[in-house]
């Protein structure tokens, strides 16, 4: 695991963590889970579930990536 993931896993408490998953997601499961923690928005690998590092976002990274999904806007 990378320094990286290590310091994002332990950023998020996943005990309190409400994991979903897009209803759109494949069958065979590879796809992420979002869940929204106390002042940030974390990602995680579904195919690893409670065993994948999970990766944290503040509120206002989140909220301007699912705009920018939305209306297929970004920063180049």
């Amino acid at each position: 695991m990378t320094q990286l993931n290590r310091r994002a896993s332990n950023d998020c408490d996943s005990a309190d963590a409400a994991w979903r998953k897009s209803s759109y997601s494949a069958p065979n499961g590879q796809c992420v889970e979002v869940a929204a923690l106390p002042g940030r928005t974390a990602i995680r690998d579904s195919k690893l579930g409670d065993h994948s590092p999970m990766l944290p976002f503040p509120a206002q990274a989140w909220t301007t990536f699912l705009t920018n999904l939305k209306t297929g806007t970004y920063d180049r």
